[in-house]
C-alpha cells in the first residue's frame, strides 16, 4: 500500500486536474507493476532443472573469464575426489562437474546444478588430498543447500519482466539474466555469514564421512590467513566473510561435538598429481580493467567517476545489478588491462588475469576407477 500511495502522490502533484483520474490509474498499475516484477525474483521457485540451467550460464562465464587448465590428469584426479564427496553428499543424483580454471588466482566457485569450479592457484597452494577435499566439500554444499540461487534471488536491484518469466516458469531469457546476477555472486563473493558457515560444517563433514580429516580444510583456511598478510585487504577465497578465526572455530567445534576422526591425508598421491606451486600474491599479474566492487565486506579503492565509465566499456566484467545493462561481449573481444598486485586497488586472488583457452577437458570416471580411488583414501 505504501507503493500505492506514494505512485497516488507523485501523479497527483504532477498532473492538471483534467489529467489526474487517467494518471492515477497508469500510476497505480506502474506501482503494481514494479511491485510484481520484484515479487517475481524473491519468490520465484526455480525448480532442479532451472537451477542447471542458471549454473550452466555461469559456468560459461568463469571459463570465459578464466580459461581451463587443458591437464587432462588434473582435470581427471580433481574429478575422482569430487566426485567421491559429492556421491556423499545430500544430493549424489546431480550431474556433478569439476573444473580447473586456469588462473594463478587462489579461488574456488560453485554454480548452481553441480558445476564446481577450483583454480590452478588453489591447487598449487594446497598441499595434500584432504585439503583439497575441503575445499571441494565447501563448494558442494554451496550447490546442495542451494546457497547460489538463495544469493541470485536475495540481490539487490534485480527484476524479471514479462519476457523473462512465462506461464511455465523462467524463459531462456530469465535464466540468462539470473546467470548472469548468479556470476557476480560468485565472482565477488556474496554469500552471507550463515552460508559460510553452513558450507564450513557440511564440507568437512561429509570430507570425514568419506576417511579425510576434517582437519584438511583448517589448514588449507590457515595458509588463506598467511596469504592475506601479504595483501592490503583480504584476498580472494573465503577472505573475510566471516572472518577466517571464526571459520576456524566453529570448525573445530563440529569437529569435538560430531565426533569426527577420520584421519586420511593422502599427501603422496596428491603432490605426485599436482606438482606446481601456488604464486605470491603479490607475484599474481591481474585483468583489472573495470575494477568494481568487493570481495566480501572488504571495496577496492574507488576510481574517479569519468575512468570508471571508460574502464566499464572494456571490461571482461559485466555490470550485472543496479540498472541491469547487460552486454555479450566475451573477454577476448576487450581491451585486457594487465598490472602486477596491488598497483590499483585490485584484489590478486579474484582479479588474477585468465588463460585463453575455453575448451572443457572431457573426463570420464568409470564406477571401477572411483571405487579403487575410495581404496586410497587411507
Amino acid at each position: 500500500m505504501k507503493h500505492l500511495a506514494f505512485a497516488l502522490a507523485l501523479v497527483l502533484s504532477a498532473a492538471p486536474a483534467y489529467a489526474q483520474l487517467g494518471g492515477l490509474t497508469k500510476g497505480i498499475n506502474k506501482a503494481k507493476e514494479t511491485k510484481d516484477k520484484v515479487d517475481k525474483v524473491s519468490d520465484l521457485v526455480i525448480g532442479e532443472r532451472e537451477e542447471r540451467q542458471i549454473g550452466e550460464h555461469i559456468s560459461a562465464q568463469l571459463v570465459d573469464r578464466f580459461g581451463v587448465y587443458q591437464d587432462a590428469a588434473v582435470a581427471k584426479y580433481v574429478s575422482l575426489v569430487g566426485t567421491v564427496l559429492a556421491q556423499a553428499s545430500s544430493r549424489p543424483a546431480l550431474d556433478w562437474q569439476f573444473i580447473v580454471l586456469d588462473t594463478d588466482g587462489v579461488n574456488a566457485y560453485a554454480a548452481p546444478g553441480g558445476l564446481i569450479h577450483i583454480t590452478r592457484g588453489a591447487l598449487g597452494l594446497i598441499r595434500s588430498e584432504a585439503e583439497l577435499a575441503g575445499v571441494l566439500g565447501h563448494e558442494i554444499t554451496h550447490v546442495t543447500a542451494r546457497h547460489t540461487i538463495r544469493a541470485i534471488q536475495k540481490a539487490k536491484g534485480v527484476e524479471l519482466g514479462a519476457g523473462e518469466v512465462g506461464g511455465s516458469g523462467l524463459t531462456s531469457a530469465g535464466i540468462s539474466l539470473l546467470g548472469r546476477v548468479g556470476y557476480d555472486v560468485l565472482f565477488e563473493n556474496k554469500f552471507d555469514r550463515d552460508d559460510e558457515m553452513e558450507a564450513d560444517k557440511v564440507g568437512i563433514q561429509v570430507a570425514g564421512k568419506v576417511g579425510y580429516s576434517p582437519r584438511g580444510m583448517i589448514g588449507f583456511l590457515e595458509k588463506i590467513a598467511a596469504r592475506n598478510q601479504e595483501s592490503k585487504e583480504p584476498n580472494g577465497l573465503f577472505a573475510s566473510h566471516p572472518l577466517i578465526k571464526d571459520r576456524l572455530a566453529a570448525m573445530e567445534k563440529v569437529i569435538r561435538d560430531s565426533k569426527l576422526a577420520a584421519t586420511a591425508t593422502v599427501e603422496a598421491r596428491y603432490t605426485s598429481t599436482i606438482t606446481f606451486e601456488a604464486k605470491p600474491a603479490g607475484a599474481i599479474a591481474m585483468d583489472i580493467s573495470g575494477v568494481r566492487g568487493a570481495v566480501g565486506d572488504s571495496a577496492a579503492p574507488a576510481e574517479p567517476a569519468k575512468e570508471e565509465k571508460k574502464e566499464e566499456k572494456t571490461s571482461g566484467r559485466k555490470p550485472l545489478l543496479g540498472g541491469i545493462k547487460l552486454t555479450g561481449s566475451s573477454q577476448a573481444q576487450n581491451t585486457q588491462t594487465v598490472a602486477s598486485a596491488g598497483s590499483r586497488g585490485g584484489v590478486p586472488d579474484r582479479d588474477a588475469v585468465g588463460g585463453t583457452n575455453r575448451s572443457r577437458v572431457n573426463v570420464t570416471l568409470t564406477p571401477a576407477e572411483i571405487d579403487a580411488f575410495k581404496k586410497g583414501i587411507a
